[in-house]
């Protein structure tokens, strides 16, 4: 079930050039599974906790495409990523603004999200961040870079979640 709600992803990180990140990638879904699939794409294992990213490095071997980096979202180069991706990183609005500076002008940022999440919200946070809601499929919110990361952004390390943008 897993897999298959990781591959979800990969007709619409298609659309999109460039390597790809996850977010907050835990246990390696939906990362290692786009990887998997996309051989040919670069994938960035993203986590913060040592112990996490210990357990991502004993996979990554099987896969030469992907790479596993231990550290925050804030602290990482802006506009770097063709796409991010994060599944179960922080409500919608918080995962929005920890990923788009993240991607460079002309990629995007795919949310796995549930049937709750107010994209309106989400789309408040993303103009902000240069970026705007697009048509998304079912179960996934799909935002667009449309210019460099503005000055200011990301925020220092745990401010996103004590002080939304939304």
């Amino acid at each position: 079930m897993l897999l298959e709600d990781s591959l979800r992803a990969v007709e619409v990180v298609s659309r999109f050039e460039g390597s790809i990140v996850d977010v907050g990638s835990g246990g390696g879904a939906p990362g290692i599974p786009l990887g998997a699939a996309l051989p040919d794409r670069e994938v960035t294992l993203l986590e913060s906790s040592r112990r996490k990213c210990a357990f991502l490095e004993r996979w990554t071997p099987e896969f030469p495409n992907v790479r596993v980096v231990c550290g925050r979202a804030e602290e990482q180069p802006v506009d770097t990523w063709g796409v991010a991706v994060a599944k179960a990183l922080a409500p919608p609005p918080i995962a929005a603004e920890w990923c788009l500076p993240l991607v460079a002008p002309g990629g995007a940022v795919v949310l796995f999200v549930g049937p709750s999440a107010e994209a309106e919200s989400v789309g408040r946070v993303a103009v902000q961040l240069a970026g705007e809601l697009a048509e998304s499929p079912p179960g996934l919110m799909v935002l667009r870079k449309v210019g460099p990361t503005p000055p200011g952004f990301p925020r220092r390390p745990g401010v996103a979640r004590k002080r939304p943008l939304a």
